[in-house]
Protein backbone atom coordinates (compact mmCIF):
# COMPACT_ATOMS: atom_id res chain seq x y z
CA UNK A 1 0.00 0.00 0.00
CA UNK A 2 1.34 3.35 -1.15
CA UNK A 3 -0.05 6.88 -1.36
CA UNK A 4 2.30 9.56 -2.72
CA UNK A 5 5.63 9.60 -4.55
CA UNK A 6 7.94 12.59 -5.03
CA UNK A 7 11.62 13.10 -5.86
CA UNK A 8 13.68 13.30 -2.66
CA UNK A 9 14.50 16.98 -3.26
CA UNK A 10 10.79 17.88 -3.37
CA UNK A 11 9.95 16.29 -0.01
CA UNK A 12 10.13 19.25 2.35
CA UNK A 13 9.63 17.38 5.62
CA UNK A 14 9.29 13.82 6.83
CA UNK A 15 5.99 12.50 5.52
CA UNK A 16 5.10 8.85 6.07
CA UNK A 17 2.62 8.94 3.16
CA UNK A 18 5.27 10.05 0.66
CA UNK A 19 7.85 7.57 -0.60
CA UNK A 20 10.74 9.17 -2.44
CA UNK A 21 10.99 8.46 -6.16
CA UNK A 22 14.50 7.14 -5.62
CA UNK A 23 13.34 4.66 -2.93
CA UNK A 24 10.35 3.60 -5.00
CA UNK A 25 12.53 2.89 -8.02
CA UNK A 26 14.78 0.68 -5.90
CA UNK A 27 11.71 -1.09 -4.51
CA UNK A 28 10.21 -1.57 -7.99
CA UNK A 29 13.48 -3.06 -9.30
CA UNK A 30 13.35 -5.58 -6.46
CA UNK A 31 9.67 -6.36 -7.14
CA UNK A 32 10.37 -6.80 -10.87
CA UNK A 33 13.09 -9.34 -10.11
CA UNK A 34 11.20 -11.27 -7.43
CA UNK A 35 7.42 -10.99 -7.97
CA UNK A 36 4.69 -10.97 -10.58
CA UNK A 37 2.46 -7.91 -10.30
CA UNK A 38 -1.23 -8.33 -11.06
CA UNK A 39 -4.47 -6.39 -11.07
CA UNK A 40 -7.33 -7.57 -8.85
CA UNK A 41 -9.06 -8.27 -12.17
CA UNK A 42 -6.32 -10.77 -13.10
CA UNK A 43 -6.48 -12.91 -9.98
CA UNK A 44 -9.02 -15.49 -11.04
CA UNK A 45 -7.35 -16.29 -14.34
CA UNK A 46 -3.85 -16.28 -12.76
CA UNK A 47 -4.57 -18.15 -9.53
CA UNK A 48 -1.76 -20.66 -10.21
CA UNK A 49 0.86 -17.96 -10.78
CA UNK A 50 3.58 -18.03 -8.12
CA UNK A 51 4.84 -15.03 -6.14
CA UNK A 52 1.91 -12.78 -6.94
CA UNK A 53 1.84 -9.21 -5.65
CA UNK A 54 -0.63 -6.36 -6.04
CA UNK A 55 0.72 -2.80 -5.86
CA UNK A 56 -1.95 -0.43 -4.54
CA UNK A 57 -2.00 3.37 -4.43
CA UNK A 58 -4.71 5.24 -2.51
CA UNK A 59 -6.36 8.56 -3.41
CA UNK A 60 -5.24 9.38 -6.97
CA UNK A 61 -2.64 12.04 -6.27
CA UNK A 62 -1.27 14.16 -9.11
CA UNK A 63 2.23 12.99 -8.19
CA UNK A 64 1.16 9.44 -9.13
CA UNK A 65 0.43 10.72 -12.64
CA UNK A 66 3.76 12.56 -12.78
CA UNK A 67 6.13 10.02 -11.20
CA UNK A 68 4.47 6.64 -10.62
CA UNK A 69 3.23 6.02 -14.16
CA UNK A 70 6.67 6.46 -15.84
CA UNK A 71 8.12 4.00 -13.27
CA UNK A 72 5.40 1.41 -13.95
CA UNK A 73 6.06 1.72 -17.67
CA UNK A 74 9.83 1.51 -17.21
CA UNK A 75 9.64 -1.70 -15.17
CA UNK A 76 6.50 -3.11 -16.85
CA UNK A 77 4.67 -3.38 -13.54
CA UNK A 78 0.94 -3.18 -12.78
CA UNK A 79 -0.69 -1.08 -10.05
CA UNK A 80 -4.21 -0.48 -8.77
CA UNK A 81 -5.16 3.12 -7.93
CA UNK A 82 -8.14 3.62 -5.60
CA UNK A 83 -10.15 6.77 -6.41
CA UNK A 84 -12.22 8.87 -3.93
CA UNK A 85 -14.42 10.63 -6.49
CA UNK A 86 -15.50 13.70 -4.48
CA UNK A 87 -11.89 14.57 -3.64
CA UNK A 88 -11.08 14.40 -7.35
CA UNK A 89 -14.06 16.66 -8.18
CA UNK A 90 -13.08 19.24 -5.58
CA UNK A 91 -9.42 19.15 -6.55
CA UNK A 92 -10.02 19.81 -10.25
CA UNK A 93 -10.68 23.53 -9.66
CA UNK A 94 -7.83 24.14 -7.20
CA UNK A 95 -4.93 26.26 -8.44
CA UNK A 96 -2.24 24.13 -6.81
CA UNK A 97 -4.12 20.87 -7.03
CA UNK A 98 -2.90 17.76 -5.27
CA UNK A 99 -5.11 15.25 -7.09
CA UNK A 100 -5.36 13.96 -10.64
CA UNK A 101 -8.27 15.15 -12.77
CA UNK A 102 -10.86 12.73 -14.17
CA UNK A 103 -9.36 13.30 -17.64
CA UNK A 104 -5.92 12.32 -16.37
CA UNK A 105 -7.34 9.23 -14.66
CA UNK A 106 -9.15 8.30 -17.88
CA UNK A 107 -5.90 8.68 -19.87
CA UNK A 108 -3.93 6.17 -17.77
CA UNK A 109 -2.69 3.16 -19.73
CA UNK A 110 -4.85 0.14 -18.78
CA UNK A 111 -1.86 -2.10 -19.42
CA UNK A 112 -0.22 -0.71 -16.28
CA UNK A 113 -3.04 0.80 -14.21
CA UNK A 114 -6.30 -0.57 -12.84
CA UNK A 115 -8.76 1.92 -11.31
CA UNK A 116 -10.81 0.88 -8.27
CA UNK A 117 -13.05 2.40 -5.57
CA UNK A 118 -12.07 4.44 -2.50
CA UNK A 119 -15.49 5.88 -1.48
CA UNK A 120 -16.95 9.16 -2.74
CA UNK A 121 -16.39 11.55 0.17
CA UNK A 122 -13.51 9.72 1.94
CA UNK A 123 -15.46 9.51 5.19
CA UNK A 124 -14.64 6.87 7.79
CA UNK A 125 -17.17 4.07 7.19
CA UNK A 126 -17.05 3.02 10.83
CA UNK A 127 -18.22 6.49 11.95
CA UNK A 128 -21.24 7.01 9.67
CA UNK A 129 -24.56 5.16 9.37
CA UNK A 130 -24.89 2.13 7.14
CA UNK A 131 -27.28 4.08 4.94
CA UNK A 132 -24.76 6.91 4.53
CA UNK A 133 -22.02 4.41 3.74
CA UNK A 134 -24.22 2.70 1.15
CA UNK A 135 -25.15 6.01 -0.52
CA UNK A 136 -21.51 7.09 -0.52
CA UNK A 137 -20.38 3.83 -2.14
CA UNK A 138 -23.01 4.11 -4.88
CA UNK A 139 -21.93 7.72 -5.54
CA UNK A 140 -18.35 6.47 -5.94
CA UNK A 141 -19.50 3.87 -8.48
CA UNK A 142 -21.90 6.12 -10.39
CA UNK A 143 -19.42 9.02 -10.65
CA UNK A 144 -16.80 6.81 -12.31
CA UNK A 145 -19.49 5.41 -14.61
CA UNK A 146 -20.66 8.92 -15.55
CA UNK A 147 -17.07 9.90 -16.37
CA UNK A 148 -16.75 6.74 -18.52
CA UNK A 149 -13.73 5.55 -16.52
CA UNK A 150 -13.38 1.74 -16.54
CA UNK A 151 -12.88 0.38 -13.01
CA UNK A 152 -12.78 -2.81 -10.99
CA UNK A 153 -15.33 -3.26 -8.22
CA UNK A 154 -12.75 -3.56 -5.47
CA UNK A 155 -13.02 -1.12 -2.55
CA UNK A 156 -10.25 0.35 -0.40
CA UNK A 157 -11.81 1.52 2.89
CA UNK A 158 -11.02 5.16 3.70
CA UNK A 159 -8.56 5.15 6.65
CA UNK A 160 -8.78 1.35 6.46
CA UNK A 161 -11.95 1.49 8.61
CA UNK A 162 -15.31 -0.29 8.35
CA UNK A 163 -18.04 -1.38 10.81
CA UNK A 164 -16.67 -4.22 12.93
CA UNK A 165 -19.48 -5.01 15.39
CA UNK A 166 -21.42 -8.25 14.80
CA UNK A 167 -24.74 -7.40 13.17
CA UNK A 168 -23.58 -4.05 11.79
CA UNK A 169 -20.56 -5.69 10.15
CA UNK A 170 -22.79 -8.38 8.64
CA UNK A 171 -25.18 -5.74 7.24
CA UNK A 172 -22.30 -3.69 5.89
CA UNK A 173 -20.82 -6.69 4.06
CA UNK A 174 -24.30 -7.39 2.64
CA UNK A 175 -24.32 -3.84 1.23
CA UNK A 176 -20.97 -4.56 -0.45
CA UNK A 177 -22.29 -7.81 -1.92
CA UNK A 178 -25.41 -6.06 -3.23
CA UNK A 179 -23.28 -3.36 -4.87
CA UNK A 180 -21.26 -6.05 -6.67
CA UNK A 181 -18.04 -5.41 -4.73
CA UNK A 182 -15.80 -8.41 -5.35
CA UNK A 183 -13.32 -7.67 -2.55
CA UNK A 184 -12.28 -4.90 -0.16
CA UNK A 185 -8.94 -3.93 1.33
CA UNK A 186 -7.89 -2.44 4.66
CA UNK A 187 -4.43 -1.94 6.17
CA UNK A 188 -3.51 -4.59 8.74
CA UNK A 189 0.17 -5.06 7.82
CA UNK A 190 -0.08 -8.77 7.30
CA UNK A 191 0.40 -10.76 4.14
CA UNK A 192 -2.90 -11.73 2.53
CA UNK A 193 -2.93 -14.82 0.33
CA UNK A 194 -5.23 -15.49 -2.61
CA UNK A 195 -7.83 -17.03 -2.57
CA UNK A 196 -8.77 -14.59 0.21
CA UNK A 197 -9.67 -15.89 3.65
CA UNK A 198 -12.19 -13.03 3.91
CA UNK A 199 -12.68 -11.09 0.70
CA UNK A 200 -13.91 -7.96 2.53
CA UNK A 201 -11.04 -7.83 5.04
CA UNK A 202 -7.94 -8.12 2.88
CA UNK A 203 -4.88 -6.83 4.72
CA UNK A 204 -2.24 -4.72 2.99
CA UNK A 205 1.37 -3.98 3.83
CA UNK A 206 1.90 -0.27 4.44
CA UNK A 207 5.09 0.99 2.76
CA UNK A 208 6.03 4.23 4.48
CA UNK A 209 8.16 7.17 3.48
CA UNK A 210 11.56 6.71 5.07
CA UNK A 211 11.43 2.89 5.18
CA UNK A 212 14.94 1.62 4.51
CA UNK A 213 15.39 -0.91 1.71
CA UNK A 214 15.99 -3.64 4.31
CA UNK A 215 12.76 -2.72 6.10
CA UNK A 216 10.92 -2.82 2.75
CA UNK A 217 12.23 -6.33 1.99
CA UNK A 218 11.33 -7.55 5.47
CA UNK A 219 7.82 -6.14 5.14
CA UNK A 220 7.30 -8.00 1.86
CA UNK A 221 8.38 -11.23 3.54
CA UNK A 222 6.68 -10.87 6.91
CA UNK A 223 4.13 -8.05 6.80
CA UNK A 224 4.65 -6.54 10.24
CA UNK A 225 8.15 -5.67 11.30
CA UNK A 226 9.74 -5.07 14.69
CA UNK A 227 13.23 -3.61 14.69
Amino acid sequence: MYHKVLPEKKISRKDLLTVSLEDMEQQFKYIKNNYNTLFFNDLQTNSQLKRKLILTFDDGYLNNFQYLIPLLEKYRLKATIFIPTELIQKGETEENRQMMTFDEIKSLNPEFVEIALHSHSHKNYSQISLQEAEEDLYRNISTLEEKAIPFTKVLAYPYGKFPKKGEQKKEFFSILEKAGITSAVRIGNNIAYYPWKNKFEIKRIDIKGGDSFDVFKWKLRLGKIKL
